[in-house]
């Protein structure tokens, strides 16, 4: 265990949870954060989503955390628009279909309150007529752009979305676009 690196990272909106941007438009990408090399994500966050990733350089680790057989925990704070209902909430914890395939149960709750986060790079476009409300969503799969899809199925369009956890990992202490090694009871944890 002690010859890997183990890294979390609290990624900003905007940014591409790759080191390289390889569509030619200069975009943000991990390198302009994280001077650590050989590490890699742990699955993905969306150019548009923010929030706690892993990058490591262990290379089974990041299968094992990666593939759906394993089901580790993902939780998200989601803003959407307009407030769910029981029902929608209902639903969203039964697993909606996507592509023809229903998602795994999930975990969801209404807050009762925003969570406290830093203000976003690009604000959420508010509108005056239509309420918002956040979501507390823990998924223990990560198809792509899944909780957006979701929370759109049962017509509550996501307007903001954070990842706040990853199994026993949390985004406690870490600033918008800072990193830090894993301790090693984290990372003992992990495996």
């Amino acid at each position: 265990m002690g010859k890997y690196r183990y890294i979390l990272f609290n990624k900003p909106y905007g940014v591409l949870s790759q080191f390289t941007d390889s569509s030619g438009e200069e975009r943000r990408t991990l390198k302009d954060y994280i001077s650590v090399a050989g590490v890699y994500p742990v699955g993905r966050l969306d150019w548009d989503s923010e929030g706690l990733m892993l990058l490591t350089d262990n290379g089974q680790l990041q299968h094992r955390l990666s593939h759906p057989r394993y089901a580790h925990s993902r939780t998200y704070w989601v803003q959407v628009e307009r407030v769910p209902d029981a029902e929608a909430i209902a639903q969203l914890q039964a697993g909606v279909v996507i592509d023809n395939k229903p998602t795994r149960p999930a975990k969801v709750r209404l807050l009762e309150s925003e969570p406290q986060l830093p203000p976003r790079d690009r604000p959420i476009r508010f509108r005056k007529n239509v309420p918002t409300a956040w979501l507390e969503m823990t998924l223990t799969e990560g198809r792509n752009r899944q909780v957006r899809r979701m929370t759109a199925k049962v017509g509550f369009p996501t307007l903001r979305l954070v990842r706040v956890k990853m199994a026993h990992l949390s985004l406690d202490g870490l600033q918008l676009g800072q990193w830090r090694d894993l301790t090693a009871d984290e990372a003992k944890l992990l495996f």
